[in-house]
C-alpha cells in the first residue's frame, strides 16, 4: 500500500499563492500526527518533502527520508504575492492552460507532475514494502492520477484536504507503468 498525506494547514493569508514557498503550520502536528499513526501499518518507509510543513508532520510519523521532487508546484514570481495583485490577464492565462501554463520564473502543472511521478516510480522500484508519503496538494494529486490512472482533468480536479491520508494499493508492475 501507498500512504499519501498532506501537510496540515498553514499560516498564510487566504487569497495568496503559494507552493514552493517554506510557509509555517498554523497549528502544532502532534495530535494530528498521533492520529495518523494509528491509521497505519506497523512498519514503513517514511518519505517526505523538505518543506517545514510537511517535514513537522513527517517526523511526528517516524525518521523521515527527504525527496525534493515531492515539493509543492514552484509559482515562481507569483509565490508569496496576493492573487488580486497578480493581475487577471495572467491568472486567464492560467485559466486557458492549467496543464502547461508556466508563471514568471516557475514550473507548470505539467512539469510538476512529471518530477512528482518520476520519483515516486523510483521510489516504488527500491521499497517493495508499505510507503507513507507526507507531501502537498499538487504532488499528491499527480500521484493519485498516476496510481489510478486517471486523464490529466481528474486528477488536477481531485480533493486532498488538509491532514488528509488517503491509502491506494501500489501499481501491478511499479517498473513499466508510463508517467
Amino acid at each position: 500500500m501507498i500512504h499519501l498525506i498532506r501537510h496540515p494547514p498553514v499560516c498564510v493569508p487566504a487569497g495568496t499563492c503559494y507552493g514552493r514557498s517554506d510557509v509555517a503550520l498554523s497549528e502544532a502536528p502532534e495530535a494530528l500526527g498521533a492520529a495518523l499513526r494509528s491509521r497505519l501499518p506497523e512498519r514503513f518507509t517514511l518519505i517526505s518533502s523538505p518543506l517545514s510543513r510537511c517535514l513537522a508532520l513527517a517526523r511526528t510519523l517516524g525518521e523521515p527520508l527527504l525527496e525534493p521532487d515531492f515539493m509543492e508546484i514552484d509559482f515562481g514570481t507569483w509565490e508569496l504575492q496576493r492573487f488580486d495583485d497578480i493581475g487577471r490577464e495572467a491568472i486567464d492565462a492560467w485559466a486557458l492552460d492549467p496543464l502547461g501554463f508556466t508563471p514568471p520564473g516557475g514550473e507548470s502543472v505539467a512539469a510538476m507532475a512529471a518530477r512528482t511521478r518520476a520519483a515516486l516510480q523510483a521510489w516504488l522500484m527500491r521499497c517493495s514494502g508499505p510507503l507513507v508519503i507526507v507531501s502537498h496538494g499538487g504532488p499528491l494529486r499527480a500521484m493519485v492520477g498516476y496510481l489510478r490512472n486517471w486523464p490529466d482533468a481528474d486528477w488536477m480536479c481531485h480533493v486532498f484536504g488538509h491532514g488528509e491520508l488517503q491509502s491506494l494499493p501500489r501499481p501491478a508492475s511499479d517498473i513499466n507503468r508510463p508517467s
